[in-house]
């Protein structure tokens, strides 16, 4: 689908100082060079400023990210989540017109939408406070049909609930998001069939629903007051003047704590422990680190490395081990079949024929 930038533009755009300190912060966490991975946070929070994304908001994005203006259009007239048209003052209804919620209805909440606002998607209502369209799924399926209006869901819809949902936000009311229908998320409506421990002392909403109802964020522009600003991956003395402190630095999760270099010790495999170096303790030297042919106590001598060592008894035993597995090759591998002696053989045939 061809997607274009709306006709009627605004003459520039601006962050608000607080939304501006938001995005200077996404910036940095990313390295040098890298800073147009920023670019959809960027461009998101301007929509959620504006509403929708105009050509000065996607200029300003390329400019704070040092990227080409193209490049940003490109990544906004992609993804259909970002509105390349003004959407209503009060709210943009989404009415999800999936699998699930279209068994369910979602064609019926979308008349209400055309009767109530437009007849077609992303036309403004005669008073300029709503809009709407109908959208892939939302991913609640579970309480379908359902819309997203701003940042919140309303699930559970009946075309009776979505007529006084809309009736109620003209008249500057925000109804409480959510299911619809008196569930408390997606059980089932009647009764808990599993983990129903605890359902009669729960908070009155769900986590989502309380912490929309508590920021107050549904449906209004977004100016980045809403929430403190947190900038954990900066350093502390970029903050001193505003009284950030840094959380402090966990244990580490293996070994002794680090000193004061930073340097962590790490515990040794008790296997592989060494013994103390004393008196009473010296270092133990390598087996066989002998000179010549010196033999260690108790053991044979040692032949020197390189052509013309003496073969001994051992090196005999292992070339008439023809063919057997070794055991220091990766996997067991066999060796090849060693070629044997000329004695070798005599022995073998007159060992046959006493038999």
């Amino acid at each position: 689908m061809l997607r274009r930038l709306h006709p009627e533009q605004p003459e520039s755009f601006a962050f608000t100082p607080a939304n501006q300190a938001w995005a200077e912060a996404q910036i940095t966490k990313y390295p040098e060079g890298r800073q147009a991975s920023a670019v959809i946070p960027l461009l998101w929070r301007a929509q959620e400023q504006e509403g929708w994304l105009s050509r000065p908001a996607i200029e300003e994005v390329a400019r704070m990210l040092d990227m080409a203006y193209i490049r940003v259009l490109e990544v906004a007239t992609f993804y259909f989540m970002f509105q390349l048209q003004p959407v209503g003052s009060v709210a943009h209804i989404q009415v999800c017109g999936t699998l699930s919620c279209m068994l369910c209805g979602s064609e019926d909440l979308m008349k209400v939408c055309q009767e109530k606002i437009a007849k077609k998607p992303h036309e403004l209502s005669a008073d300029g406070k709503f809009s709407w369209e109908e959208v892939e799924c939302l991913g609640a399926c579970a309480n379908a049909p359902m819309a997203q209006i701003g940042k919140d869901y309303y699930e559970d819809l009946t075309t009776e609930r979505l007529s006084e949902i809309i009736d109620e936000m003209a008249a500057g009311r925000v109804p409480t998001p959510g299911p619809q229908n008196g569930r408390y998320a997606a059980e089932p409506k009647d009764n808990l069939t599993s983990l129903a421990e605890g359902a009669d002392d729960r908070d009155p909403h769900n986590a989502a629903v309380a912490l929309a109802v508590e920021i107050g964020d549904t449906i209004k522009r977004i100016d980045g007051t809403e929430v403190p600003l947190t900038t954990p991956w900066q350093r502390q003395d970029d903050h001193e003047a505003e009284g950030y402190e840094d959380p402090a630095e966990p244990a580490p999760a293996h070994g002794r704590p680090a000193d004061a270099s930073g340097v962590t010790e790490q515990e040794a495999p008790a296997s592989s422990a060494a013994k103390p170096v004393s008196a009473d303790f010296p270092a133990e030297e390598p087996q066989n680190a002998t000179e010549g042919n010196e033999a260690p106590e108790g053991g044979k001598p040692v032949a020197p490395s390189g052509e013309g060592a003496p073969a001994t008894d051992a090196d005999d035993a292992t070339e008439d081990k023809v063919g057997t597995a070794d055991p220091v090759a990766p996997g067991g591998a066999y060796n090849a079949p060693k070629t044997q002696k000329p004695g070798d053989t005599a022995k073998s045939d007159s060992s046959s024929e006493d038999k």
